[in-house]
């Protein structure tokens, strides 16, 4: 016993010792060699570096887990190479795994990889603690790339919609595997001075122990993330050079589609389309960039995610996907969104200069939009109008992760315009917590003239991050005139509200026990309108427990919703709707072959569709959604989504039912072919305390991809929808009546190709 405590102790020291001696590096920091020749795979055949070439990079070992024990040495030791020349950056993973069999690698699409073993590597190359370039790879060498913001903005966090052109090669071995990292450094952007000096965090996932270890530490106990990398040093003489891509595309596509507006009643109609356009990009020393683009590509290849949208109070967002308006769209982002750019559906062309200089950053957009103009009768003065946007920002980063700046947009249309003026910083109070700041005006007149209207928006949180507490607290007043013709407002930034939303947790972290943690969540919302009106409250508790693999969550909620004269047809007196409803969560991917999510929730509700001529009224409630994602083999993914919402009187009266079932199969031929089947459900079920419809859709969409790189793909597709409707004869005319069976509603085969032409 004396022996083994000995030894033990010796073992403790040595870990300790080295844990010390990683922190010790990070602090002073990374130096980067210059190294001549590619570093591949081969120079580090059986997991160690074995050529001249391997050698003489940088070794980084030494891993610290951020989850599940902050802190800890890392379960699996991993060590990193890194080395650069004049156009790349190189890092080379050596995973090195005790179980390799338990290794988790399929061969899927472009950052489709969670669940899977990865590694990564994130750089701060403005070395402004503020936003990163993130590469991750699995260990089948599929790429995932992102750009990280710090802060709590809705841009905050990963943001995945940022693409780049890099390299990547993977092998799995006897003992882990091995992944290769080639980034040229044109798919960056950095300034251009004689020495570079960036930060650097290295990282690995192991689902299968709910692991995350990263060189640095990075732990849950300080707030941010790139404040806790490293300082990267060595990188000279180094520029993107003559970084220009052009990417042309064309697209065509053959539809056979139901017309409701033809004349004489609805018909089906087929029509061909083809369309050219192009993008282009050209970096300015090192770190401006000017895109433009002509007849914009703006079709939609990837589809969005099913949300539920019956019976919701506000609207639902949709992420952006494309491609014009990605590249340091985290630039425009403050903590009202005040720019989304979903908003701008059609636009012929438009530009975009985004950069930054020393301690300033800018970003201005100038673009047009054709939509509003769209399918108005003959004779409405709106007819054929386009709305002329403008949009300039501009900031100012001030100490390790403070910044202040302004955001101005102006949207025009008819004799209307909409101009929104927003001041905003964030700054760090100590290494926990951080507050932000916005005062926002508007100015507006409406598209057929008039008197004009002006409202303001102020934004005050105070955040706190750490191990054991965690803090947020927000108060938003927003007037009645306040308008954000570009941006995204939901319930807490609405007109004429009033109010703060706190929500604080306490988290645990057990010793031995098989619990990684559980925490205990309190969140509550007081809002009321300008006049001083309570106009809704929520308050409720939370209890979350995880394991390695497994989270379990409860929690109840209690609301109190005040509509208020104006927000509800035939509503003439202020009604108090009092509601309550519990909710159980559970996650699991033990299995390296399924991953399983499902939450259901039981209670009362707001029923916003009555019957015509009802007001609103509280109704009881069930909801289930299920996520299941199985992997029958290592190149097939299919991923299931089942939705369902149920309302009911409380005197067993039907108000509706609402069903959504999506299936997404993806099978990869290679890294870049894949074909992809997706076939989505929805049914709404109308009862008779409702003046819903009943409403069925059935769409299948089927694509095939083969994708070079980000901007170099074609893709040849079908989508087909049906839904429940009839089109009958009545007095001469064609009309279009709800009926019990699918019917085609409309077809489509498309054809898209674009390719990157870069110097």
């Amino acid at each position: 016993m004396k022996l083994s405590k000995i030894l033990m102790c010796l073992l403790s020291t040595v870990v300790s010792s080295s844990i010390s001696l990683s922190a010790l590096a990070a602090d002073s920091g990374l130096a980067i060699p210059v190294i001549e020749g590619q570093p591949t795979l081969a120079d580090f055949s059986g997991m160690q570096p074995n050529s001249a070439l391997a050698r003489s990079m940088t070794r980084v070992e030494n891993f610290v887990q951020r989850e599940p024990d902050d802190g800890d040495p890392a379960t699996q030791r991993t060590e990193v190479y890194v080395g650069y020349d004049q156009e790349r950056l190189y890092a080379i993973f050596l995973a090195f795994d005790s179980d390799p069999d338990q290794i988790r690698a399929n061969m899927s699409s472009r950052e489709n990889i969670e669940e899977d073993d990865t590694v990564g590597i994130t750089i701060d190359t403005f070395n402004d603690q503020r936003a990163a370039f993130a590469f991750q790879s699995t260990p089948m060498g599929i790429q995932w790339d992102a750009r990280w913001t710090e802060g709590s903005s809705r841009r905050a966090g990963f943001d995945t919609t940022w693409e780049a052109v890099w390299d990547s090669d993977a092998e799995l071995t006897d003992q882990g595997y091995m992944v290769s990292m080639s980034i040229p450094l044109r798919s960056m952007r950095f300034p251009a001075t004689e020495e570079q000096l960036w930060r650097v965090q290295f990282e690995r996932q192991i689902p299968r122990l709910g692991e995350e270890a990263y060189w640095p530490a990075y732990s849950i106990d300080i707030e941010g993330r790139l404040n806790q990398t490293a300082m990267l040093r060595g990188i000279r003489d180094v520029s993107p050079g003559n970084n220009s891509q052009i990417i042309p595309f064309m697209f065509a596509r053959e539809v056979d589609a139901l017309d409701t507006g033809a004349l004489g009643g609805p018909m089906f109609d087929r029509t061909s389309e083809q369309d050219f356009g192009v993008d282009a990009k050209f970096v300015f020393n090192d770190s401006m960039v000017l895109d433009l683009t002509l007849n914009p590509d703006f079709s939609q290849v990837e589809s969005d995610e099913p949300q539920v949208t019956v019976n919701e109070r506000f609207e639902v967002q949709f992420p952006e996907r494309r491609p014009f308006f990605v590249e340091n769209a985290d630039f425009f982002a403050t903590d009202s969104t005040l720019v989304f750019t979903r908003r701008i559906v059609d636009p012929e062309g438009g530009v975009r200069f985004t950069g930054r200089s020393g301690d300033y950053g800018f970003g201005t957009i100038l673009i047009n939009d054709e939509a509003p103009g769209q399918n108005r009768e003959a004779g409405d003065p709106l007819r054929g109008e386009k709305a002329n946007i403008g949009i300039l920002r501009g900031f100012r980063d001030i100490s390790d992760q403070d910044r202040v700046g302004f955001l101005f947009t102006d949207r025009e249309l008819g004799e209307g315009y909409n101009r929104v003026l927003s001041l905003d910083g964030r700054f760090k109070l100590t290494d926990n917590w951080t507050t932000q700041a916005q005062l926002v005006g508007t100015d507006s007149e409406h598209v057929h003239g008039g008197e004009s209207a002006t409202g303001y928006q102020r934004n005050l949180q105070v955040n706190r991050v750490g191990r054991m507490y965690n803090n947020h607290t927000h108060y938003i007043e927003t007037t009645s005139d306040f308008r954000s013709e570009l941006g995204f407002q939901q319930r807490f930034f609405s007109s004429d509200t009033s109010g703060v939303h706190q929500r604080s947790s306490f988290s645990f972290y057990p010793e031995g026990s098989s619990i990684n943690h559980w925490s205990a969540t309190a969140f509550g919302v007081y809002m009321e309108d300008m006049s001083g009106t309570k106009i809704y409250s929520q308050l409720g508790p939370q209890f979350n427990v995880d394991f390695d693999t497994t989270g379990f969550g409860v929690q109840w909620t209690d609301y109190s919703e005040i509509l208020l004269p104006g927000d509800f047809p035939g509503l003439f007196t202020s009604q108090i709707y009092k509601y309550d409803n519990w909710q159980v969560n559970f996650e699991n991917n033990t299995l390296d072959t399924v991953e399983f999510e499902a939450s259901y929730r039981n209670g009362t509700t707001l029923n916003l569709v009555p019957p015509i001529g009802q007001l609103p009224n509280v109704a009881d409630t069930n909801r289930y959604d299920v996520s299941f994602l199985w992997r029958p083999i290592d190149r097939l993914r299919i991923n299931n989504t089942y939705f369902y919402t149920e309302l009911e009187t409380s005197g067993g009266s039907k108000v509706f039912s609402n069903e959504i079932i999506r299936s997404n199969w993806n099978y990869q031929f290679s890294k870049e072919l894949s074909l992809r089947f997706i076939t989505q459900y929805d049914k709404t079920e109308a009862g008779p305390a409702t003046r819903l419809e009943d409403d069925e859709n059935l769409n299948f969409d089927l694509l095939l991809r083969y994708v070079i790189n980000p901007w170099s793909a074609f893709y040849v597709g079908y989508n087909s929808n049906q839904s429940n409707f009839d089109i009958v004869e009545m007095e001469g005319e064609r009309e279009l009546v709800t009926a019990n069976h699918l019917r085609r509603d409309g077809d489509q085969f498309f054809v898209k190709f674009s390719y990157l032409f870069q110097r």
